[in-house]
């Protein structure tokens, strides 16, 4: 997921402060999951902005500390400019994750550990929550609004770790397949050689190059330019090489 895209796209319309808040506390939930690391603040953190970005939404104004709960129960019961995907679905599902959060302590422990699906079922609402918000806010391209839409909800690799502006393959592989592995946290989108080089620098460019060429002349990648993508070769061999990495 690129970052500073989404913060880009978002503070068109809503505050920078905002467009971070809510992008930031989203990829520490993605690492959270990946990581299995566990008693972080940010579901909380994501429920307030999802908050403070529909009351901007609705008059142009947020509260820096709104009454969360609240907030998105008397949203749902009035009229509102919003839609009802935001006024009440999304309502709905934010009060669902916060309840979750606040009333299960995440960093509790039982005989049975309740961690990891409460972690899984909270991204799984933060992905639904800020795909919506994006269909709405953004002021780009129909496709281009998809595929911010598609990062979002891209699914959570267990040997790929996502830092916001790079990703890091951590299990020790062959280049070709480190790119392939990157790709798919990309999938359908193009990535451009800057990025792929950032998240593999740890090897030497003319090693990345090689690799690049060597996919592409397979057809397990397509190029425009500088910028590349799997296709459905390579996109069937990633999956492969994740659930082989994951056993």
């Amino acid at each position: 997921m690129d970052r500073n895209e989404v913060i880009a796209n978002l503070s068109k319309i809503i505050p920078q402060s905002l467009a971070e808040d809510l992008t930031d506390s989203f990829i520490t939930m993605r690492q959270d999951v990946l990581t299995a690391t566990l008693g972080r603040s940010a579901p909380g953190k994501f429920v307030e902005t999802v908050v403070q970005v529909l009351q901007f939404m609705e008059n142009g104004k947020y509260d820096p500390k709104p009454n969360v709960d609240e907030c998105l129960k008397s949203l749902e019961s009035r009229s509102s400019t919003l839609d009802d995907g935001l006024r009440v679905c999304a309502a709905r599902i934010a009060r669902a994750a916060y309840s979750l959060r606040s009333k299960r302590s995440i960093a509790h422990k039982n005989a049975v550990d309740v961690n990891q699906y409460d972690l899984k079922f909270l991204l799984a609402s933060a992905q639904w929550i800020f795909a919506e918000i994006i269909r709405n806010l953004s002021t780009t391209t129909m496709e281009n609004a998809g595929n911010l839409i598609a990062m979002i909800q891209a699914p959570i690799g267990g040997i790929v770790e996502d830092f916001g502006n790079k990703h890091l393959v951590l299990k020790n592989v062959r280049s070709t397949e480190e790119i392939l592995l990157l790709l798919y946290m990309h999938y359908p989108e193009y990535v451009s050689l800057d990025e792929l080089q950032r998240s593999m620098e740890r090897r030497q460019k003319r090693t990345i190059t090689n690799s690049l060429g060597m996919l592409w002349k397979q057809k397990k990648i397509d190029r425009d330019k500088t910028n590349y993508k799997l296709t459905v070769n390579g996109y069937n061999e990633a999956i492969a090489l994740a659930q082989k990495n994951l056993e």
